[in-house]
């Protein structure tokens, strides 16, 4: 099945629009095949504010409409106690509330981005997606993570080289329970790296330490602004770390 067969059988769609690789050539295909889409964004604590900024600019490219979503996912003890299986408690409040609005919209046909490349079996967030009947025509469709990067490119989309983000919640080990203040002190901290020209790297809580993981490629960068680093994470760490084993490239 391609994806203009898909959406032949699915002409009316809401997408659950995070403003990544894969949501975002969705979206384009969508646009393209689809007879009414509409894009639905949720804003949580675990998303940085420039995945906002990102899903707008793509759906304003799209000139497609873009709900945005205020979900308190932390009003959820579940998800607030960081359990390895966090991430199903946090899906299926945030997609609750996207079904639910999409229903108050008038779509029946809920998608997501997940792709072909993606571990279903290693991601527990997916058991809400398949509760909920949410489709994902990428998967469907048989398009690998290299695949999408390569159409959304053709396509004309900046989001084609846009390196994996996993939400905020991610940098707290599981076990140790999510608070506001370790989410906000680590978009502030992830957000100077990117102000210094860093990309695909993380900024983990190690109790009130940071551990910086990056590309080894980044790691001259790293050492040419290492004491500003260390002076603006500072202010909300205790110590920073850097992981030398690096992030895979």
């Amino acid at each position: 099945m391609t994806l203009e067969d898909f959406f032949k059988e699915y002409p009316r769609v809401a997408v659950a629009f995070s403003g990544g690789v894969d949501s975002a050539y969705l979206l384009y295909a969508a646009q393209k095949y689809a007879t009414e889409v509409r894009a639905y964004y949720v804003k949580s604590a675990f998303q940085p504010q420039f995945e906002l900024e990102d899903a707008q600019r793509v759906a304003t490219e799209l000139a497609v409409e873009m709900t945005v979503l205020q979900v308190d996912a932390l009003g959820d003890e579940n998800v607030r106690a960081n359990p390895p299986n966090r991430c199903y408690y946090c899906k299926r409040r945030i997609f609750s509330a996207i079904r639910a609005q999409v229903a108050r919209d008038g779509f029946e046909v809920l998608l997501d981005g997940t792709n072909a490349s993606d571990d279903v079996a290693d991601r527990p967030g997916m058991v809400a997606l398949q509760e909920l009947s949410v489709l994902s025509p990428l998967r469907i469709c048989g398009l690998t993570k290299p695949e999408i990067r390569r159409l959304s490119r053709e396509a004309g989309l900046f989001t084609w080289d846009k390196p994996a983000y996993a939400c905020l919640a991610t940098r707290i080990p599981y076990g140790q329970p999510l608070e506001p203040r370790l989410l906000e002190r680590t978009e502030r901290a992830e957000s100077f790296l990117f102000s210094l020209g860093f990309s695909d790297f993380r900024v983990r809580t190690l109790g009130e330490n940071a551990k910086i993981q990056l590309p080894a490629s980044q790691l001259p960068l790293l050492m040419e602004h290492r004491e500003e680093i260390v002076g603006e994470l500072k202010k909300a760490y205790n110590t920073v770390l850097l992981d030398l084993e690096t992030r895979d490239e």
